[in-house]
């Protein structure tokens, strides 16, 4: 059983058990997390499509804790001008582990 959710405008595919690194929301380590928007659930032959998202369905995850992702390369440029300056910056992810997904 998986299901398809959409968490800061981003859709993850989520199962039991699995960890992902959503982009950084306002939440607590050891917390738990309440998902409403479940835009798709597979539970084997059964199919069921939300428009746009699945009434009843919900997805409860806990938090692990915060990890910076890989550096994001940025460059300013300007030509003729004998300018160039390379930016990054590394981003913040939450980690969560998916504890329940209910149909």
């Amino acid at each position: 059983m998986y299901a398809i959710v959409e968490i800061g405008g981003k859709q993850y595919k989520v199962e039991k058990g699995m960890s992902i690194d959503i982009e950084k929301v306002k939440a607590e380590a050891n917390s738990t997390l309440t998902i409403d928007k479940v835009l798709m659930v597979v539970d084997g032959e059964n199919v069921s499509v939300g428009k746009p998202y699945v009434s009843g369905a919900s997805i409860k995850a806990s938090v692990v804790g915060e990890v910076k992702g890989k550096k994001v390369l940025g460059v300013k440029f300007k030509k003729r001008k004998n300018y160039t300056r390379t930016v990054g910056h590394r981003p913040l992810f939450l980690t969560l582990k998916i504890d329940e997904l209910s149909a």
